[in-house]
């Protein structure tokens, strides 16, 4: 690290649901102010006094949102970090223990020495957007496990109550898709690229709204870049004489998912996904090992025609095909 960004001051917030403990880089003292509209406040006005390098919050299912947003509303510079790259960075530094006061003093620390990506601020329609596409996921994911648990029972009053859930289950996620498409055909932005999206054979309205909403990156960086955020990018595993197998791991997993199953379909009906698949397969790979680099291949192409602003029949792989 060079001298001048190791001398910026930086900011770890730890937020709990109740308060949010500040750690700072230049002082051992720990101020906690609490975790509603008052305190969020009076943090975003201290370190706008303060004029922090660098601000590192963690991510903790949402509850860290006000905060972020608060602070990118006031112009501070502050990253949103997966936790577990906060506790693999704290176990190298050799620390064990875990409270309140040492992980704000940790993620001060990780901010001055892993230099995290800034956040963007979102516009308002990009965090409805994710909060309608959030919340279809986890009703899915309720559909699949009563589903499942229907398999299992044989009770006529258990089955009941389970038609039941599913049967409001079911309706709400009806709900959700038609908000999720009115909202985005609301928005030029969003209409635009959610067109180039689905004009490619095997992308859906599922996996563009998911696209759109946890994955702002896309079509501004290169493939690598991409592939690594979504978690598809295969990474080395070797040691002196050790050649390990390459794996994906890390990256945004609800896109993942939601791309994986967008895959198998383009495995199928996609031209160039499909091609390339039976290429892979005739090559001998295995056939997770195949998914893996369709997926890959396929958001690699859909950050291309996003970069671009070119729909699927006039993407130049599509012409030479």
């Amino acid at each position: 690290m060079t001298q001048s960004i190791s001398s910026g001051l930086f900011v770890g917030i730890d937020v709990a649901l109740d308060k949010l403990d500040l750690g700072r880089s230049d002082s051992d003292k720990l101020p906690s102010f609490p975790n509603d509209a008052d305190g969020i406040r009076q943090v975003v006005d201290t370190l706008r006094a303060a004029a922090p390098q660098l601000i590192v919050v963690e991510a903790t299912g949402g509850l860290e949102r006000p905060l972020l947003d608060a602070l990118l509303d006031a112009g501070l510079p502050v990253s949103l970090v997966n936790p577990a790259h906060v506790r693999h960075f704290a176990r190298g530094l050799g620390i064990r223990a875990k409270t309140d006061a040492i992980d704000a003093r940790v993620l001060a620390q990780f901010a001055r020495l892993a230099s995290p990506r800034q956040a963007q601020k979102r516009s308002a329609n990009q965090a409805e957007l994710e909060a309608l596409v959030t919340c279809r996921r986890q009703l899915t994911h309720v559909r699949t496990e009563q589903t499942n648990r229907r398999k299992r029972t044989s009770s006529k009053a258990a089955l009941k109550a389970i038609d039941a859930v599913l049967k409001a289950v079911d309706t709400q996620i009806e709900t959700l898709d038609a908000q999720i498409r009115k909202l985005i055909e609301s928005d030029d932005d969003f209409n635009s690229i959610d067109q180039l999206l689905q004009s490619v054979p095997g992308v859906g309205g599922v996996l563009s709204a998911t696209l759109l909403a946890e994955l702002g990156e896309l079509g501004s960086t290169d493939r690598r870049q991409i592939s690594a955020l979504v978690g598809v990018a295969p990474f080395n595993h070797d040691s002196g004489q050790l050649k390990g197998k390459r794996a994906i791991r890390g990256g945004r997993t609800a896109v993942r998912s939601v791309l994986y199953m967008a895959t198998l379909a383009a495995i199928r009906f996609n031209p160039i996904i499909k091609i390339f698949a039976e290429r892979l397969k005739k090559a001998g790979k295995l056939n997770k090992v195949v998914i893996v680099a369709c997926m890959r291949k396929l958001i690699a192409l859909l950050n291309a025609m996003l970069r671009d602003r070119l729909p699927w029949d006039q993407l130049n792989l599509v012409k030479n095909l």
